[in-house]
């Protein structure tokens, strides 16, 4: 994209920004995981680096569950501009019992935006440290909670939540589609 994602402009917010109100208004705690902490200090978050120094999602992942005092954790990338706080609250409620809750569109899941329990933190570092760093690997050897499609359509009927922008196209396509939300 040739700029940080996290503050490209979707209706006059940062992306981060739009993220962060949705995990607010549903969780006590927000974690931003970042290794430029300086650009996220207007926000009223946590913030931290990667605790290992191998970039990638699945270190993003391990970084934030390892500095949450939380349980379970809701995972989000910074580049998702229409969270839906009801399935991702539905998410959160479905937890208890399971390593990961993670939606599944068509037989593909959606590793960034999932619930993480914290006890995965010795599966993944180990997956890290084999520079392993397939997020689905870990799925294989825990306990999966997959919210099917028609779970997710009571929220998200238009799978909305999942779309995140990596090219300049993408990030067009967004900012139509919420123009085209906010004059409905």
């Amino acid at each position: 994209m040739g700029t940080d994602k996290a503050f490209l402009d979707v209706a006059g917010r940062p992306l981060v920004e739009r993220v962060i109100n949705v995990l607010k208004g549903l969780f006590e705690r927000v974690i931003i995981v970042t290794n430029s902490p300086q650009s996220y200090a207007r926000y009223a978050v946590s913030v931290v680096t990667d605790a290992i120094d191998k970039r990638g999602p699945l270190t993003g992942i391990y970084s934030g569950l390892l500095a949450s005092k939380d349980e379970y954790n809701f995972v989000a990338a910074c580049d998702m501009p229409f969270l839906n706080s009801g399935l991702i609250g539905h998410m959160a409620k479905e937890a208890e019992g399971y390593d990961v809750v993670v939606p599944e569109i068509r037989g593909n899941v959606e590793p960034l935006h999932a619930v993480y329990h914290k006890s995965l933190l010795p599966l993944i570092e180990s997956q890290i440290q084999r520079d392993s760093r397939q997020i689905r690997k870990i799925f294989e050897s825990v306990k999966v909670r997959r919210i099917v499609e028609e779970e997710i359509a009571r929220f998200d009927p238009d799978k909305r939540s999942f779309i995140n922008l990596n090219t300049p196209q993408e990030y067009k396509e967004a900012v139509c589609l919420d123009l085209e939300c906010r004059s409905c």
